[in-house]
């Protein structure tokens, strides 16, 4: 059966961490199946992506039991296209671990949970249950505690402690929701909840709900003023654990967002999405202030995080079809670019040993690619045409001014400027000059590092110069979050 293509990119990724775990001690072995594995869990990803993009959704009804009484999986465009974007970054990163990770780390059962974090992550995009989604939610946020600790060193304790807490009482206050809204609506099935939303009379109530709901993913999310605890815990880990958490956990934050207020909560929208306009905008301020404010490199890709979810967070805001479009694109386009940029600046820390500005330059004589690749990243993330970032925000801005919301707009041109001060800061100090000759390179190292960066910078530079190639398919997922009955008519099969 065709339907049970949507539990896949679940199930492949989870079988293969628990079959790493078997042979952990066995590390060249686990690396090459490791890649194996990766590599058939994109190409099957893929193939999903394909066959929703020719046949529309694909919804499977788990344990037989039709919707809504059991728990459903629904591959719709937005969620596969997700699942794609998540399974290419894990493949860079498979590729790049070998040569970051000392063989000790890798024997720690890095790569098992490598694989439960892209399961989780998988789970999130294409659950149909509100419930489920905070499983999925719990099941990605434990093989991030394991990894934000692999190496026991004492700052990472000091920051996994930071990151367990506030993800803990984040968890508390979400499963607290999902109460709150099964007590006023009668069921945690997302379609469900759409189409009883519009018949209940305590509009107050759920309204409140979805603020708090919000509040939760905005804490995932580390939007303003909930962004405080990111940027540490996320320059502590190894560069690849890092990589993989800048770019796939606090986007299924986002997407969380995307889900619940373009398909549930849009009974009262100049209450809800107004206060998204101005937390976005408020994030995009604070975050690129954030970025600037540090000579560290792996700090200040850390902190462009935050204006970053800030544009996605303000297309969700301004709520129609060319802004939401953006959104969408920018995040595809930023989940590969920050993967890209902490494996570049992990790569540079490893190569010269630190990640203090100051203490590095002209490197650009001795990793020429290296540098090269940052220059075009700070490009793509400033939103620079025609590279990606460019067209993603530039639909979003677009959606701005047609909706009046010129004020939004004009923050998020100034901080795209900032945002391109701050890397390229990097790109001056640290690469541009005369060499150092005290820095002494591995150029078998450099090169295995650089070309997992080279890879994932290629797909972003892709996603702009061929923007008409991939547009269709973004212009369909913002037409189906636009009209939540496409979603609905999905699960319950009309």
């Amino acid at each position: 059966m065709m339907s049970n293509l949507a539990v896949l990119p679940i199930i492949i990724p989870l079988v293969s961490g628990i079959l790493l775990a078997f042979f952990h001690t066995k590390t060249p072995f686990v690396r090459h199946a490791a890649k194996l594995l990766s590599v058939i869990s994109t190409g099957v990803a893929a193939y999903v992506f394909y066959y929703v993009v020719q046949n529309g959704t694909v919804t499977l009804e788990t344990g037989g039991w039709e919707a809504p009484y059991g728990i459903v999986l629904v591959a719709d465009l937005l969620a596969v296209t997700l699942v794609l974007t998540t399974n290419v970054i894990g493949l860079a990163c498979v590729f790049y671990a070998p040569y970051s990770l000392t063989e000790q780390k890798e024997r720690y059962y890095f790569y098992t949970f490598f694989f439960l974090l892209i399961t989780g992550v998988s789970g999130a995009f294409l659950t149909g249950d509100l419930f489920n989604l905070f499983v999925f939610f719990e099941v990605l946020l434990m093989a991030s505690y394991a990894l934000i600790t692999l190496g026991g060193e004492k700052v990472q304790l000091r920051e996994s402690i930071k990151y367990v807490l506030v993800n803990l009482f984040s968890s508390i206050v979400f499963v607290t929701t999902v109460a709150f809204l099964y007590s006023v609506l009668g069921t945690v099935n997302m379609a469900q909840m759409a189409e009883r939303v519009q018949e209940v009379e305590q509009q107050g109530i759920l309204t409140t709900i979805g603020i708090l709901l919000f509040f939760v993913f905005a804490t995932k999310a580390a939007l303003f003023p909930l962004y405080y605890w990111l940027p540490k815990p996320y320059t502590v880990p190894n560069p690849v654990v890092s990589a993989m958490f800048a770019a796939l956990l606090t986007k299924v934050g986002v997407y969380s967002i995307i889900r619940m207020f373009t398909l549930v909560f849009i009974h009262d929208t100049t209450v809800t999405h107004e206060l998204f306009i101005w937390i976005a905008g408020f994030t995009l301020v604070f975050g690129a202030i954030g970025a600037l404010s540090t000579n560290n490199i792996k700090l200040v890709i850390a902190y462009n995080i935050i204006p970053a979810v800030g544009f996605m967070v303000m297309g969700i805001g301004i709520y129609n079809k060319t802004a939401l479009s953006g959104s969408v694109y920018y995040m595809i386009s930023d989940m590969i670019i920050k993967a890209a940029l902490f494996l570049l600046a992990g790569a540079v820390a490893h190569i010269v040993g630190t990640s203090d500005l100051r203490k590095m330059k002209g490197l650009i004589h001795q990793l020429p690619l290296l540098g090269w690749l940052l220059f075009i990243s700070a490009f793509v993330l400033a939103g620079v045409p025609p590279f990606s970032g460019f067209i993603g925000k530039l639909m979003i801005m677009q959606g701005g001014f047609a909706d009046g919301e010129i004020a939004i707009v004009i923050i998020g041109l100034l901080s795209s400027l900032l945002i391109l001060y701050s890397i390229m800061k990097i790109f001056v100090r640290g690469f541009w000059g005369e060499k150092d000759e005290n820095i002494v390179i591995d150029r078998k190292t450099a090169t295995a590092l650089t070309w997992p960066v080279a890879f994932l910078v290629f797909l972003t530079v892709l996603l702009g110069i061929g923007a008409e190639i991939f547009y269709p398919v973004i212009d369909n997922i913002s037409n189906q979050l636009m009209n939540p009955e496409i979603y609905i008519d999905s699960v319950f099969k009309e």
